[in-house]
């Protein structure tokens, strides 16, 4: 078989893999609770935080919507037309157009261009947050992070760009194989690398003083069977009053990280409730299920970039013979950015799923369906949430079931206890 019929072969096999592995680790037989529990619920929370909640959604909304339009605009304008391929050949110009330097300059030219399109959106955002009281950052400490994740971004984008190109340029016919297999390495060390290198980048971690919360806290993850490291706090308050907490790392390295603000908003049963839902992530290896789909994704979306190539069309748009050559890292982005706009609905049908699932275990192992349901409501008052969504939105955005969901599943998990 030729090349291209083996990268055919393959991304079928992917996708099968991908079909397969999300049929058998997510939990799809269960339903949502019943939605008499969920206007049950709603009635519970006091209308003035709901409305503010709603009110603050609405406010953030032309910010996210005009971001997430111009993103897209941006990199159809520079991926559907020579003006990508333009901006890498003068990025590689120096250099005298060496196809190394067009990879790297000119492929982060191409992906800052994007985000610098997309600036006035985020500060929009950031305006937004403060405004209503859930970010306690100024624009000094909004600015460093910005340009923290920028330069982060540049070492794993030239990574990237760099170890692509250098398989297309030595390995014409075959830089899928060899492409493929790298993106879902990557993917995967990055999942071992982004609690240890990339979250001390952006937070402090220093360890919860000994008391009874922490000794609770490890005992429940012990009669869990999910053992702990450590629990450490993190600085959350220096940039938002937002709470959360969440388990990261894995074997040796797992560890409970808990926000300080969320110390400081709950009491010690509402903390332990939170860090029980996080514990479920663990006992059913959900990190390691998300980081094997987002892996053979990876490895699919390199077989089918290079199905593409063969499409005369999009590449006579874009000003380029082959997706191959670096002057395409625009169509490429292009391609992707389309792409992930399309499957984002699916990746949050399959999250919100896997974040039902870690609720029933938090009140499997907490036994305390009044505390869940508290904690719930406390969470979205905080955060200024939006409990009970727009179906729409719900369905296109969120990641999490909603509010009133959360709270109707412990009033349903309470009746089947008694």
């Amino acid at each position: 078989m030729t090349p291209r019929w083996w990268a055919a072969a393959a991304l079928v096999a992917l996708l099968a893999a991908l079909a397969l592995i999300t049929a058998l680790r997510v939990p799809w037989t269960s339903p949502p609770a019943p939605r008499a529990d969920q206007i049950a619920a709603l009635r519970e929370l006091p209308a003035d935080a709901v409305a503010r909640g709603r009110e603050f959604r609405s406010a953030l909304r032309p910010s996210m919507y005009g971001g997430m339009a111009i993103g897209l605009v941006a990199a159809l304008a520079l991926g559907l037309t020579p003006l990508g391929a333009a901006l890498v050949r003068l990025a590689g110009r120096p250099f005298g157009g060496h196809w190394l330097a067009q990879a790297l300059l000119g492929g982060l030219l191409v992906v800052f261009a994007g985000e610098l399109v997309g600036l006035p959106f985020a500060a929009w955002r950031h305006s937004v947050v403060r405004r209503f009281g859930l970010s306690t950052q100024g624009w000094g400490g909004w600015a460093v992070d910005l340009l923290k994740g920028y330069a982060i971004a540049a070492v794993l984008g030239a990574i990237v760009l760099v170890g692509f190109y250098t398989i297309t340029h030595f390995a014409p016919r075959w830089w899928w194989a060899f492409g493929a297999a790298g993106a879902a390495g990557l993917t995967v060390l990055l999942t071992f690398v982004f609690p240890v290198l990339i979250e001390p980048v952006f937070n402090k971690f220093t360890p919860l003083e000994a008391g009874q919360l922490r000794s609770d806290l490890v005992a429940m993850a012990d009669r869990d069977g999910v053992p702990v490291s450590d629990v450490l706090v993190a600085d959350a308050s220096r940039r938002t009053r937002a709470v959360n907490a969440y388990v990261s790392g894995f074997g040796p390295t797992r560890r409970i990280v808990v926000y300080d603000t969320l110390l400081r908003e709950a009491p010690a049963a509402e903390v332990e409730s939170v860090v029980a839902h996080e514990l479920g992530h663990a006992k059913d290896r959900d990190v390691v299920t998300g980081t094997l789909l987002a892996a053979l994704g990876a490895a699919a979306a390199v077989c089918a970039f290079y199905l593409l190539g063969s499409w005369a069309g999009l590449l006579r748009r874009a000003g380029v013979e082959s997706l191959a050559e670096p002057r395409a890292v625009a169509l490429l982005l292009a391609i992707t950015t389309v792409a992930g706009l399309v499957a984002g609905p699916l990746q949050n049908a399959v999250s919100r799923r896997i974040e039902a699932r870690a609720d029933r275990h938090a009140l499997a192992l907490t036994r305390d369906p009044a505390t869940f349901a508290a904690m719930q409501a406390r969470l979205s008052q905080v955060n200024l949430g939006d409990p009970d969504p727009n179906p729409v939105e719900y369905m296109l955005f969120a990641s999490h079931p909603s509010t009133v969901q959360r709270m109707a599943t412990a009033r349903a998990w309470a009746r089947s206890a008694r």
